[in-house]
């Protein structure tokens, strides 16, 4: 509760002023307070020295890291350098590889082509010595067919000259036969006399060509009728006779030379 201001106790009950030198100060009067300078600049300063080394160690990380992603970075750049180096290298024999395989599958149909023509080359071969094999057969059968019949006619020959040339002296020492060569080989010249009855000494004659087995007269003369000789020579062609032929021929001029 509070009390009322007086006056007049308050001035009787005031001490008498004191003197300056025992008044005492106010800072003497405060509390004493001690708030630690000296621990907390010792405090200050081992932070301090705890935040340099951090921020050092931090600095050197960073310097650590940043030189190691550097070296990352180049690893890597080399790395994909080489890879890419190792790519160009496959990639130029990925396409050698298949500048092989394409020559090697062309020279494959090359060959394949090469044996196919070599395969038709040797059928075709096969199927010539076939047909030359049976044409040499055939062949050899004519021959020996020819053979046999030479051997017959040479036989015929031995056989007819035994006639001919008993027969031969009578048409030569009493019809007036002279046998003369023509000029060339089997060619036979007969020459007649004695069959124009206003001259026995004019010659008849006709050219005899023994060159194949087929007889054939080219010349005569007087000329004579060209059927009329043919079928002399069918007759002479089919009996081999020499007799036949100049019978046929000796009685061709006389009609002629009557004619």
């Amino acid at each position: 509760m509070s009390t009322a201001f007086e006056p007049s106790l308050s001035t009787s009950t005031m001490r008498p002023p004191l003197s300056t030198a025992d008044v005492p100060s106010m800072a003497d009067s405060l509390p004493s307070i001690n708030f630690g300078f000296d621990e907390l600049r010792d405090r200050m300063a081992k932070f301090t020295v705890k935040f340099d080394t951090f921020i050092e160690q931090g600095r050197k990380r960073v310097l650590e890291e940043r030189n190691q992603f550097r070296m990352n970075v180049t690893e890597l750049k080399e790395d994909q350098r080489m890879k890419k180096r190792d790519i160009e290298i496959l990639s130029q024999k990925s396409t050698t590889h298949n500048q092989t395989l394409a020559k090697e599958a062309a020279e494959t149909n090359e060959m394949k082509a090469a044996i196919a023509n070599l395969s038709a080359q040797r059928d075709t071969q096969l199927a010539t010595k076939e047909n030359l094999r049976q044409q040499i057969e055939d062949t050899q059968r004519q021959i020996d067919t020819r053979l046999a019949a030479q051997r017959a006619h040479a036989q015929h020959l031995d056989a007819q000259s035994r006639f001919n040339i008993p027969e031969l002296d009578f048409w030569t020492s009493t019809l007036g036969l002279r046998i003369e060569g023509a000029g060339m080989n089997d060619h036979l010249k007969f020459v007649f006399t004695h069959l124009d009855d206003r001259d026995w000494t004019r010659e008849v004659w006709f050219e005899l060509d023994a060159t194949k087995r087929e007889y054939e007269i080219p010349y005569c003369k007087p000329k004579l009728e060209k059927e009329q000789v043919e079928r002399v020579l069918e007759k002479i062609n089919e009996c081999r006779e020499l007799r036949v032929l100049l019978k046929g021929m000796r009685e061709l001029f006389v009609e002629a030379l009557k004619a």
